[in-house]
């Protein structure tokens, strides 16, 4: 564990000021972003791929058929 002192505006602190574990709250939330953020980071590769591939497919399947 490492020990972190943050600053938040005061909105927020009053927000999360009934929760009783604020650290593991915050760490718990920061693990939830990180993994909508690898997630989507992940899906731009994978629709970048797929939309590579479909012009490798389309002309591989020109050539195929004969036609340019």
């Amino acid at each position: 564990m490492v020990r972190m002192n943050i600053v938040m505006p005061e909105s927020l602190a009053l927000q999360i000021k009934h929760v009783p574990n604020k650290s593991r709250y915050i760490a718990e939330a920061l693990e939830a972003r990180i993994r909508l953020e690898r997630s989507k980071q992940l899906r731009a590769l994978l629709s970048e791929a797929y939309a590579e591939a479909s012009v490798e497919d389309r002309a591989l399947d020109c050539t195929w058929s004969g036609t340019m």
